[in-house]
Protein backbone atom coordinates (compact mmCIF):
# COMPACT_ATOMS: atom_id res chain seq x y z
CA UNK A 1 0.00 0.00 0.00
CA UNK A 2 1.74 3.42 -1.03
CA UNK A 3 2.02 5.76 1.81
CA UNK A 4 0.20 9.42 2.54
CA UNK A 5 1.44 12.12 1.09
CA UNK A 6 0.54 15.85 2.04
CA UNK A 7 -0.81 15.89 -1.37
CA UNK A 8 -2.94 12.96 -0.57
CA UNK A 9 -4.49 14.86 2.52
CA UNK A 10 -5.23 18.25 0.44
CA UNK A 11 -6.70 15.61 -2.58
CA UNK A 12 -9.01 14.52 0.06
CA UNK A 13 -9.74 16.92 2.63
CA UNK A 14 -10.19 19.85 -0.04
CA UNK A 15 -10.61 18.44 -3.74
CA UNK A 16 -12.84 15.77 -2.49
CA UNK A 17 -15.07 17.62 0.14
CA UNK A 18 -15.28 20.76 -2.40
CA UNK A 19 -16.75 18.16 -5.28
CA UNK A 20 -19.27 16.75 -3.00
CA UNK A 21 -20.62 20.29 -2.38
CA UNK A 22 -21.03 20.73 -6.09
CA UNK A 23 -22.32 17.23 -6.81
CA UNK A 24 -23.88 15.39 -3.98
CA UNK A 25 -27.00 13.51 -4.85
CA UNK A 26 -29.62 15.18 -2.89
CA UNK A 27 -31.19 13.04 -0.46
CA UNK A 28 -33.99 13.23 2.32
CA UNK A 29 -31.51 12.45 5.14
CA UNK A 30 -29.32 15.15 3.79
CA UNK A 31 -30.91 17.74 5.42
CA UNK A 32 -30.95 16.81 8.62
CA UNK A 33 -29.23 16.19 12.00
CA UNK A 34 -31.60 14.68 13.67
CA UNK A 35 -29.46 11.12 14.63
CA UNK A 36 -32.79 9.25 14.81
CA UNK A 37 -33.28 9.95 10.77
CA UNK A 38 -29.05 9.62 9.88
CA UNK A 39 -29.14 6.50 11.88
CA UNK A 40 -32.13 5.36 9.92
CA UNK A 41 -31.02 5.82 6.68
CA UNK A 42 -27.91 4.16 7.47
CA UNK A 43 -29.51 1.09 8.41
CA UNK A 44 -31.79 1.31 5.16
CA UNK A 45 -28.74 1.68 3.13
CA UNK A 46 -26.70 -1.22 4.28
CA UNK A 47 -27.02 -3.60 1.50
CA UNK A 48 -30.28 -1.69 -0.34
CA UNK A 49 -29.80 0.74 -3.21
CA UNK A 50 -30.37 4.18 -2.52
CA UNK A 51 -33.12 4.44 -4.87
CA UNK A 52 -34.92 1.56 -3.23
CA UNK A 53 -34.54 2.52 0.15
CA UNK A 54 -35.66 6.63 -0.40
CA UNK A 55 -39.35 5.45 -0.37
CA UNK A 56 -38.90 3.05 2.58
CA UNK A 57 -37.50 5.46 4.46
CA UNK A 58 -40.08 8.01 3.86
CA UNK A 59 -43.08 5.56 4.57
CA UNK A 60 -40.67 4.49 7.98
CA UNK A 61 -40.64 8.03 9.11
CA UNK A 62 -44.57 8.56 8.13
CA UNK A 63 -45.43 5.79 10.67
CA UNK A 64 -42.51 5.94 13.22
CA UNK A 65 -41.06 9.95 12.89
CA UNK A 66 -39.40 9.59 16.26
CA UNK A 67 -36.91 6.95 18.63
CA UNK A 68 -39.84 6.92 21.02
CA UNK A 69 -42.52 6.14 18.13
CA UNK A 70 -40.51 3.20 17.06
CA UNK A 71 -39.82 1.60 20.60
CA UNK A 72 -43.39 1.72 21.08
CA UNK A 73 -44.29 0.41 17.96
CA UNK A 74 -45.22 -3.76 17.68
CA UNK A 75 -42.53 -5.27 15.79
CA UNK A 76 -44.93 -6.93 13.58
CA UNK A 77 -45.83 -3.44 11.87
CA UNK A 78 -42.13 -2.87 11.83
CA UNK A 79 -41.69 -5.51 10.08
CA UNK A 80 -44.45 -5.14 7.73
CA UNK A 81 -43.29 -1.91 6.82
CA UNK A 82 -39.18 -3.30 6.54
CA UNK A 83 -41.21 -5.78 3.95
CA UNK A 84 -39.54 -5.87 0.43
CA UNK A 85 -35.65 -4.33 1.99
CA UNK A 86 -34.76 -7.86 3.18
CA UNK A 87 -32.13 -8.48 5.35
CA UNK A 88 -34.40 -8.27 8.35
CA UNK A 89 -32.29 -9.07 11.00
CA UNK A 90 -31.44 -4.91 10.53
CA UNK A 91 -35.36 -4.09 11.14
CA UNK A 92 -35.21 -6.23 14.65
CA UNK A 93 -31.92 -5.06 15.52
CA UNK A 94 -33.30 -1.26 14.95
CA UNK A 95 -36.86 -1.95 16.82
CA UNK A 96 -35.07 -3.44 19.79
CA UNK A 97 -32.30 -0.25 19.65
CA UNK A 98 -34.77 2.02 19.91
CA UNK A 99 -36.06 1.09 22.81
CA UNK A 100 -32.75 0.77 24.34
CA UNK A 101 -32.11 4.47 22.93
CA UNK A 102 -35.46 5.28 25.19
CA UNK A 103 -34.68 3.25 28.34
CA UNK A 104 -30.78 3.87 29.01
CA UNK A 105 -30.24 7.49 26.97
CA UNK A 106 -33.27 9.60 27.47
CA UNK A 107 -34.40 8.79 23.70
CA UNK A 108 -31.38 10.09 22.22
CA UNK A 109 -28.85 8.29 20.28
CA UNK A 110 -26.03 8.24 21.92
CA UNK A 111 -22.84 10.87 21.04
CA UNK A 112 -19.88 8.43 22.06
CA UNK A 113 -18.71 5.91 19.92
CA UNK A 114 -18.43 3.21 22.60
CA UNK A 115 -21.88 4.18 23.96
CA UNK A 116 -23.07 3.62 20.19
CA UNK A 117 -21.64 0.29 19.51
CA UNK A 118 -23.61 -0.88 22.79
CA UNK A 119 -26.76 -0.44 20.56
CA UNK A 120 -28.26 -3.77 18.61
CA UNK A 121 -27.05 -3.56 15.29
CA UNK A 122 -24.88 -0.92 15.53
CA UNK A 123 -21.01 -2.05 14.30
CA UNK A 124 -18.25 0.28 13.41
CA UNK A 125 -19.58 1.80 9.98
CA UNK A 126 -22.80 2.83 11.49
CA UNK A 127 -21.55 4.22 14.69
CA UNK A 128 -19.09 6.07 12.65
CA UNK A 129 -21.75 7.17 9.96
CA UNK A 130 -23.97 8.51 12.69
CA UNK A 131 -21.95 10.10 15.35
CA UNK A 132 -20.17 12.36 12.09
CA UNK A 133 -23.01 13.01 10.59
CA UNK A 134 -25.17 14.03 13.50
CA UNK A 135 -22.46 15.55 15.69
CA UNK A 136 -19.11 15.96 13.42
CA UNK A 137 -17.06 13.70 15.95
CA UNK A 138 -14.11 12.29 14.09
CA UNK A 139 -14.36 8.68 13.30
CA UNK A 140 -13.88 7.67 9.76
CA UNK A 141 -16.55 5.22 8.33
CA UNK A 142 -15.29 2.44 5.85
CA UNK A 143 -17.87 0.48 3.90
CA UNK A 144 -17.52 -1.10 0.75
CA UNK A 145 -17.40 2.67 -1.48
CA UNK A 146 -14.71 3.70 0.35
CA UNK A 147 -13.01 0.44 0.67
CA UNK A 148 -13.01 -0.02 -2.76
CA UNK A 149 -12.01 4.13 -3.38
CA UNK A 150 -8.91 3.80 -1.12
CA UNK A 151 -8.05 0.47 -2.82
CA UNK A 152 -7.37 2.17 -6.08
CA UNK A 153 -5.90 5.27 -5.22
CA UNK A 154 -3.15 3.29 -2.98
CA UNK A 155 -3.00 0.54 -5.16
CA UNK A 156 -4.09 -2.46 -2.46
CA UNK A 157 -2.97 -5.80 -3.79
CA UNK A 158 -4.39 -7.79 -1.26
CA UNK A 159 -8.21 -9.23 -0.80
CA UNK A 160 -9.71 -6.26 0.64
CA UNK A 161 -12.23 -8.86 2.35
CA UNK A 162 -9.60 -9.64 4.96
CA UNK A 163 -9.71 -9.39 8.23
CA UNK A 164 -6.16 -7.49 7.84
CA UNK A 165 -6.58 -5.65 5.01
CA UNK A 166 -9.73 -4.10 6.45
CA UNK A 167 -7.69 -3.02 9.40
CA UNK A 168 -5.09 -1.19 7.28
CA UNK A 169 -7.63 0.60 5.22
CA UNK A 170 -9.82 1.64 8.07
CA UNK A 171 -6.28 3.05 9.59
CA UNK A 172 -5.75 4.70 6.21
CA UNK A 173 -9.33 6.16 5.85
CA UNK A 174 -8.95 7.61 10.15
CA UNK A 175 -5.57 9.05 8.53
CA UNK A 176 -6.98 10.97 5.78
CA UNK A 177 -9.86 11.92 7.49
CA UNK A 178 -10.47 16.29 8.25
CA UNK A 179 -11.34 16.40 11.57
CA UNK A 180 -12.51 19.63 11.24
CA UNK A 181 -15.43 18.21 8.55
CA UNK A 182 -15.55 14.44 8.95
CA UNK A 183 -19.39 14.83 8.66
CA UNK A 184 -18.58 16.20 4.42
CA UNK A 185 -15.19 14.11 4.44
CA UNK A 186 -17.29 10.85 5.24
CA UNK A 187 -20.30 11.94 2.45
CA UNK A 188 -17.55 12.64 0.17
CA UNK A 189 -16.10 9.34 0.14
CA UNK A 190 -19.23 6.88 0.20
CA UNK A 191 -20.66 9.43 -2.77
CA UNK A 192 -17.38 9.13 -4.59
CA UNK A 193 -18.04 5.47 -4.37
CA UNK A 194 -21.65 4.96 -5.02
CA UNK A 195 -21.41 7.83 -8.16
CA UNK A 196 -18.27 8.17 -9.88
CA UNK A 197 -15.37 5.40 -8.31
CA UNK A 198 -18.18 2.51 -9.28
CA UNK A 199 -17.41 -0.99 -9.20
CA UNK A 200 -17.32 -1.19 -13.41
CA UNK A 201 -17.00 1.54 -15.69
CA UNK A 202 -15.67 4.04 -13.04
CA UNK A 203 -15.63 7.83 -14.77
CA UNK A 204 -12.18 8.54 -13.60
CA UNK A 205 -12.36 12.12 -15.68
CA UNK A 206 -14.96 13.33 -13.22
CA UNK A 207 -12.93 12.28 -9.95
CA UNK A 208 -11.13 14.86 -7.79
CA UNK A 209 -8.81 12.18 -6.61
CA UNK A 210 -7.43 11.07 -10.38
CA UNK A 211 -4.14 13.27 -10.04
CA UNK A 212 -3.31 11.05 -7.10
CA UNK A 213 -4.75 7.85 -7.48
CA UNK A 214 -2.27 4.89 -8.45
CA UNK A 215 -5.00 3.22 -10.14
CA UNK A 216 -5.58 5.71 -12.75
CA UNK A 217 -1.77 6.54 -12.90
CA UNK A 218 -1.60 2.62 -14.07
CA UNK A 219 -4.73 3.23 -16.19
CA UNK A 220 -6.04 -0.13 -15.08
CA UNK A 221 -8.81 0.87 -12.35
CA UNK A 222 -10.74 -2.10 -12.72
CA UNK A 223 -7.84 -4.21 -11.06
CA UNK A 224 -8.87 -2.54 -8.19
CA UNK A 225 -10.24 -3.73 -5.45
CA UNK A 226 -8.61 -6.95 -5.79
CA UNK A 227 -11.54 -9.63 -4.20
CA UNK A 228 -11.33 -13.77 -3.54
CA UNK A 229 -13.69 -15.02 -6.31
CA UNK A 230 -16.96 -16.21 -4.45
CA UNK A 231 -17.51 -19.99 -4.48
CA UNK A 232 -21.36 -20.79 -6.34
CA UNK A 233 -24.11 -20.39 -4.10
CA UNK A 234 -25.48 -23.54 -2.97
CA UNK A 235 -29.32 -24.38 -3.91
CA UNK A 236 -32.41 -26.01 -2.08
CA UNK A 237 -35.84 -27.23 -3.29
CA UNK A 238 -38.23 -26.16 -0.71
CA UNK A 239 -41.97 -27.06 -0.27
CA UNK A 240 -44.61 -25.18 1.34
CA UNK A 241 -48.19 -25.93 1.65
CA UNK A 242 -51.59 -23.79 0.81
CA UNK A 243 -53.46 -24.98 3.63
CA UNK A 244 -57.17 -23.74 3.16
CA UNK A 245 -60.58 -24.37 5.20
CA UNK A 246 -63.76 -24.50 4.51
CA UNK A 247 -64.30 -20.55 4.29
CA UNK A 248 -61.28 -20.24 2.26
CA UNK A 249 -59.22 -18.71 4.67
CA UNK A 250 -55.50 -20.08 4.46
CA UNK A 251 -53.14 -21.12 6.90
CA UNK A 252 -49.98 -19.12 7.88
CA UNK A 253 -47.83 -19.58 10.84
CA UNK A 254 -44.74 -16.78 12.03
CA UNK A 255 -41.11 -17.70 11.82
CA UNK A 256 -38.65 -17.29 15.66
CA UNK A 257 -37.80 -13.84 16.56
CA UNK A 258 -34.33 -14.76 15.80
CA UNK A 259 -32.38 -15.93 13.07
CA UNK A 260 -33.17 -15.89 9.01
CA UNK A 261 -36.17 -14.04 8.71
CA UNK A 262 -37.13 -13.98 12.42
CA UNK A 263 -40.38 -12.75 13.23
CA UNK A 264 -41.51 -12.57 9.61
CA UNK A 265 -45.49 -14.81 8.57
CA UNK A 266 -45.00 -17.78 5.98
CA UNK A 267 -46.58 -20.34 4.32
CA UNK A 268 -45.48 -23.75 6.16
CA UNK A 269 -42.94 -25.59 4.78
CA UNK A 270 -39.29 -26.61 4.82
CA UNK A 271 -36.38 -28.07 2.50
CA UNK A 272 -36.49 -31.32 0.21
CA UNK A 273 -34.45 -34.09 1.68
CA UNK A 274 -32.24 -36.45 -1.22
CA UNK A 275 -34.54 -37.83 -3.69
CA UNK A 276 -37.59 -36.88 -1.87
CA UNK A 277 -40.60 -36.20 -3.85
CA UNK A 278 -41.53 -32.78 -3.07
CA UNK A 279 -45.09 -33.53 -2.09
CA UNK A 280 -43.99 -35.77 0.67
CA UNK A 281 -41.71 -32.93 1.52
CA UNK A 282 -44.78 -30.52 2.12
CA UNK A 283 -46.99 -33.30 3.97
CA UNK A 284 -43.85 -34.32 6.17
CA UNK A 285 -42.69 -30.79 6.62
CA UNK A 286 -46.58 -29.78 7.76
CA UNK A 287 -46.50 -32.33 10.13
CA UNK A 288 -43.31 -31.62 11.65
CA UNK A 289 -44.00 -28.28 12.02
CA UNK A 290 -47.85 -28.29 12.72
CA UNK A 291 -48.15 -31.56 13.45
CA UNK A 292 -51.36 -31.85 11.02
CA UNK A 293 -51.35 -34.54 8.15
CA UNK A 294 -52.77 -32.69 4.62
CA UNK A 295 -53.70 -33.96 1.23
CA UNK A 296 -51.69 -32.43 -1.30
CA UNK A 297 -53.82 -31.91 -4.11
CA UNK A 298 -51.92 -30.37 -6.85
CA UNK A 299 -49.64 -28.28 -7.74
CA UNK A 300 -50.01 -24.35 -7.61
CA UNK A 301 -46.57 -22.61 -8.45
CA UNK A 302 -42.92 -22.54 -8.67
CA UNK A 303 -40.53 -19.71 -8.31
CA UNK A 304 -36.87 -18.94 -7.65
CA UNK A 305 -35.52 -16.95 -5.28
CA UNK A 306 -32.03 -15.90 -4.00
CA UNK A 307 -30.74 -14.96 -0.82
CA UNK A 308 -27.05 -13.66 0.58
CA UNK A 309 -25.88 -17.11 0.71
CA UNK A 310 -28.05 -19.54 -0.87
CA UNK A 311 -30.87 -19.83 -3.62
CA UNK A 312 -33.90 -22.14 -3.63
CA UNK A 313 -36.92 -22.71 -5.57
CA UNK A 314 -39.73 -22.76 -3.71
CA UNK A 315 -42.39 -25.33 -5.21
CA UNK A 316 -45.79 -24.50 -3.56
CA UNK A 317 -48.69 -26.89 -3.25
CA UNK A 318 -52.00 -26.36 -2.91
CA UNK A 319 -53.51 -28.29 0.14
CA UNK A 320 -56.67 -29.51 2.06
CA UNK A 321 -56.81 -30.51 5.81
CA UNK A 322 -57.00 -33.78 6.95
CA UNK A 323 -56.12 -34.68 10.60
CA UNK A 324 -54.98 -32.63 13.67
CA UNK A 325 -55.15 -29.14 14.74
CA UNK A 326 -52.57 -26.99 13.41
CA UNK A 327 -50.40 -25.52 16.19
CA UNK A 328 -46.75 -24.80 16.20
CA UNK A 329 -44.39 -26.74 17.40
CA UNK A 330 -41.66 -23.90 18.44
CA UNK A 331 -44.72 -21.56 20.16
CA UNK A 332 -44.90 -18.91 17.49
CA UNK A 333 -48.66 -18.59 16.46
CA UNK A 334 -50.47 -20.27 13.65
CA UNK A 335 -53.54 -18.22 11.77
CA UNK A 336 -56.20 -18.66 9.45
CA UNK A 337 -56.30 -15.67 7.61
CA UNK A 338 -58.36 -14.87 4.48
CA UNK A 339 -56.31 -14.45 1.41
CA UNK A 340 -57.18 -10.46 0.74
CA UNK A 341 -55.91 -9.91 4.26
CA UNK A 342 -52.33 -11.26 3.72
CA UNK A 343 -51.39 -7.91 2.62
CA UNK A 344 -51.64 -7.21 6.65
CA UNK A 345 -48.66 -9.07 7.56
CA UNK A 346 -44.85 -9.19 7.22
CA UNK A 347 -43.78 -12.07 4.86
CA UNK A 348 -40.61 -12.81 3.21
CA UNK A 349 -40.44 -11.82 -0.12
CA UNK A 350 -40.51 -15.44 -1.79
CA UNK A 351 -44.24 -16.07 0.06
CA UNK A 352 -45.24 -12.35 -0.79
CA UNK A 353 -44.70 -13.44 -4.86
CA UNK A 354 -46.80 -16.43 -3.97
CA UNK A 355 -49.30 -14.38 -2.07
CA UNK A 356 -49.24 -12.31 -5.87
CA UNK A 357 -50.15 -15.31 -7.60
CA UNK A 358 -52.80 -15.91 -5.59
CA UNK A 359 -54.30 -12.83 -5.96
CA UNK A 360 -53.65 -12.80 -9.74
CA UNK A 361 -55.32 -16.22 -10.42
CA UNK A 362 -58.15 -15.85 -7.42
CA UNK A 363 -57.16 -19.33 -6.85
CA UNK A 364 -58.76 -19.98 -3.45
CA UNK A 365 -62.62 -20.43 -4.27
CA UNK A 366 -61.57 -23.60 -6.53
CA UNK A 367 -59.74 -25.52 -4.31
CA UNK A 368 -63.01 -26.13 -2.86
CA UNK A 369 -64.83 -27.55 -5.92
CA UNK A 370 -66.53 -30.67 -6.14
CA UNK A 371 -67.48 -30.89 -9.78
Amino acid sequence: MQPVTEAHRTAFRRDLIGWFAAAARDLPWRHTHDPYRIWLSEVMLQQTRVDQAVPYYQRFLDAFPTVEALAAADLDEVLRLWEGLGYYARARSLHRAARMIVDDFGGRFPATYAEARRLPGVGPYTAAAVLSLAYEKPHAVLDGNVARVLARVFTVGDDVKAAATRRRLQARADDLLDPERPGPFNEAMMELGATVCTPAGPRCPACPLRPVCGAFAEDRPEAYPVTTKKAPLPHHDVAVGLVFDEQGRVLIQRRPPDGLLGGLWEFPGGKRRPGEPLEATCRRELYEELGIEVEVEAPFHRLSHAYTHFRITLHAFRCRLGTGTPASQNGEPVRWVPVAELKDYAFPRANRRLIERLLETKHTPSLFDTG
